[in-house]
């Protein structure tokens, strides 16, 4: 039986800082930044811990008080198997960290949350004087309500699927780090905005449905942690999760909220498409994306089986994916004999040799959007898909089999990729439908 995991001691800091004004000020800042602004439980700690340090009751702040009055625990609930304020907590001093690692927020007051307490402390950055006292203070934060439902514990809950070996999952505050970073590189390598409307690329013309949108992009990932009710793919309300099934699947990790590293790497090097043309995009999580969200503007699908939307997305296309009979399959609803590309769930990953996947630019007609999936039946087929995307010599490969009016027309592409240790070949065009 596995081990729960241990108490974090708490420990009480002193704050530097002392004007509660300017505490206020920057919390507020923080708070509207989306590393805080998209997500609930993480701004209400924040918030919290702040706010009482400041009403000079740090030393209240404890792991079971902060359970009882930010997310709704009862007294006698037990912290070791619901340790909801552990991980908040950590994903807040993380999220905290990357805010200031930006050289942006160069000369802000500094909001800490030190490791083994939940005091936070204040500080002015190196050689900054702390402002006046008489400073207009704004109004204290009140604490939004949260769910009360149990968070398990990594260590005492499987999640399925299960977890290849040799492959990392990343959550959203490195997805978002290294979206940054290699945004970043690629911009410093001179990508240049698209080239004039009389010679464009094939890259631009493929993605001129986003560019030229007003509404703001949404890449919207899969979570290979969160095991999708499948009932819920007919429904476009929030995205529902079930609980642990004891079959065996392909993929099987232990703590939520994680992507795969192939999607984020397709993440990246398609975002950089927008961030080279001065287009705006947000990044959301499969299972916190809402139906209103994704009419806001156009849409990027990654992941197959992780990502409902994708699953909804495809559910009336020519090509898309279902699971019968302990295998993950993508099927052409079209052929006469029923064409499919399957991929047992339980196939050891090293013996993992071929995967296939869809690439896909449509207008979707339930949201109003444009939309490119780039969605594979395991995480090679995602990459491979996605590098369809942003490389012009397999981007060409797809466009020299559909009309020479294809940006005119929906399209849908079945690929396939051999994988050789875990990495993804070239993609190989199976079949191509437009209309």
């Amino acid at each position: 039986m596995p081990l729960a995991p241990k108490s974090m001691p708490d420990v009480e800091q002193p704050s530097l800082v002392s004007n509660p004004a300017a505490v206020r000020e920057q919390l507020h800042r923080l708070l509207a930044h989306p590393l805080f602004a998209n997500s609930k439980r993480y701004p209400a700690l924040l918030a919290y811990t702040v706010e009482q340090t400041l009403l000079g009751n740090g030393g209240d702040l404890k792991e079971r008080s902060i359970g009882i009055e930010v997310f709704g625990r009862t007294p006698t609930y037990d912290a070791n198997a619901d340790p909801v304020v552990r991980i908040t907590a950590g994903e807040v001093r993380k999220r905290l960290g990357l805010y200031y690692y930006d050289s942006a927020h160069a000369g802000e007051l500094i909001i800490e949350l030190p490791v083994g307490s939940y005091v936070p402390v204040f500080r002015l950055p190196e050689g900054s004087a702390e402002p006046p006292h008489d400073a207009i203070e704004p109004p204290s934060l009140s604490i939004p309500s949260l769910p009360t439902e149990p968070i398990a514990s990594s260590a005492a809950t499987e999640i399925a699927p299960a977890p290849k070996p040799s492959r990392l999952r990343w959550p959203l505050l490195a997805l978002l780090t290294v979206a940054g970073c290699v945004i970043g590189v690629l911009i410093g390598m001179r990508i240049q905005p698209a080239a004039p409307a009389e010679q464009p690329t094939n890259i631009d013309r493929f993605w001129e449905p986003f560019i030229s949108s007003p509404g703001i992009t949404t890449f919207c990932l899969g979570e290979p942690a969160k095991n999708i009710d499948m009932d819920s793919i007919q429904s476009f309300e929030a995205p529902v999760t079930t609980q642990p099934q004891p079959q065996q699947l392909y993929v099987r990790l232990h703590m939520a909220g994680l992507f795969a590293l192939a999607d984020v790497t397709t993440l990246t090097r398609t975002a950089a498409a927008l961030q080279a043309r001065h287009k705006a995009f947000r990044v959301v999580p499969a299972s916190e994306a809402t139906f209103a969200q994704l009419r806001e503007g156009p849409i990027v699908l990654i992941g197959a089986f992780d990502n409902i939307w994708t699953l909804r997305v495809t559910q009336k296309l020519r090509f898309g994916f279902e699971s019968k009979n302990g295998d993950a399959l993508l099927v052409d609803r079209k052929s006469g004999d029923k064409t499919t590309w399957a991929t047992a769930w339980d196939l050891p990953y090293q013996k993992l040799s071929k995967d296939y996947a869809i690439v896909a630019r449509i207008h979707d007609n339930t949201t109003g959007q444009p939309v490119i999936i780039a969605a594979g039946i395991s995480e090679e087929g995602t990459e491979a898909a996605g590098e369809i995307l942003y490389n012009p010599v397999y981007l060409n490969s797809l466009l020299a089999k559909a009309p020479a009016n294809w940006e005119k027309m929906n399209m849908e592409a079945v690929i396939e990729t051999q994988v050789i240790e875990g990495h993804s070949g070239p993609p190989n065009i199976l079949a191509v439908e437009t209309w």
